[in-house]
């Protein structure tokens, strides 16, 4: 059976720069043991000082986090960095450039053993073999391995990675980004990512997290989130949307393409109607009162932008397709990406 246990435990977070904003405004959130959870947000969301105070690098101004029984921070106790049990992966992998990759690893580490403690972490990252190497002579998704190597050494209880993958080409990114979920399943790690990417978010997180204004508005399985966003908010920040605002008659919202359950709604309540775009399937009509403005490949799909009097909208269908620019097409909804929330 999977272990569920809360390892640590954030409620309530907050956190000022300014009197007038609040980077954290109240935050709550949870890690799994063993598990990997992907914070997701915008920038100026709050993600990297919620990792910092996790880290003890940041001090709460009210809340706590708490691992397990013991406090790490409340309004009377800051228990410092080198004090807690938490490995770091930078942005910048933050690797000393007068030490080799070994020397590296095994920076912080205590014991005659250390060396080969290290050295098992770098095998582990399938880089035994540069073990000699400066950092200087290691590509971008080797630094960041090391980095990560250095991370799990000292056998932390919580790994936090703040956008690791970042500075990576896309094609780097994805292999490296499968190498370092590996890695840390492997350990048994308990991880936070910090990301912008819902791509690798929902690539990596066991568990997702939504953050937006200093507050955690969603989270849950990457699918279950995806699938059930709670708001617009929390639709937008993994991927294209379309929002269309509607009131409930008799249990519907009423869309351009057609009327939507509405379930659990009140009558005349305003409410928000989110459409992914793969919801949307066009066909060929002449007497459609849709009219495709633009036609872009995607690869293994196509975006389609069309329009009525009633606005614009863009719907993702499979490629190839005959429909293109200025055709007139009908338009049917697929409610399994549809979904209706307050407005």
């Amino acid at each position: 059976m999977a272990d569920t246990r809360t390892v640590l435990s954030i409620r309530g977070a907050e956190r000022r720069y300014r009197a007038d904003h609040a980077a954290l405004a109240g935050a709550d959130l949870d890690l799994q043991a063993g598990r990997i959870t992907a914070l997701l947000g915008p920038s100026g969301s709050g993600k990297s000082t919620l990792l910092r105070a996790i880290a003890g690098l940041e001090r709460l101004e009210a809340g706590s986090i708490r691992l397990g029984d013991t406090v790490w921070n409340d309004a009377t106790t800051h228990i410092p960095p080198e004090a807690r049990r938490v490995g770091m992966v930078f942005q910048d992998y933050a690797l000393f450039p007068h030490m080799t990759a070994l020397a590296n690893v095994a920076f912080g580490l205590t014991g005659p053993d250390k060396n080969a403690r290290a050295l098992a972490q770098l095998d582990a990252a399938e880089l035994g073999h540069r073990a000699k190497a400066y950092p200087h002579e290691l590509s971008g998704g080797e630094q960041q391995r090391v980095a990560l190597a250095r991370a799990l050494a000292p056998e932390p209880t919580v790994v936090l990675l703040d956008e690791p993958f970042s500075g990576l080409d896309r094609r780097l990114r994805g292999e490296l980004r499968e190498r370092t979920v590996d890695t840390l399943r492997a350990a048994g790690t308990t991880a936070l990512i910090v990301t912008h990417d819902a791509e690798e978010a929902m690539a990596v997180a066991d568990e997702l997290a939504l953050m937006d204004g200093g507050l955690i508005i969603q989270t849950g399985a990457p699918d279950d989130v995806w699938m059930s966003p709670v708001s617009a908010t929390a639709a937008k920040l993994l991927g294209d949307v379309e929002i269309i605002e509607a009131r409930v008659t008799a249990g519907q919202a009423e869309t351009p393409f057609g009327p939507v359950d509405a379930n659990g709604f009140d009558d005349g309540q305003p409410v928000s109607v989110l459409i992914r775009p793969r919801a949307l399937s066009l066909s060929l009509d002449a007497d459609g009162v849709f009219t495709v403005t633009r036609r872009r490949s995607t690869g293994p799909h196509l975006t389609h932008r069309f329009h009525s009097g009633a606005g614009e909208w863009t719907a993702q269908t499979p490629s190839p397709s005959p429909i293109t620019e200025g055709d007139r097409v009908s338009v049917t909804l697929d409610p399994t990406y549809v979904r209706v929330v307050p407005a």
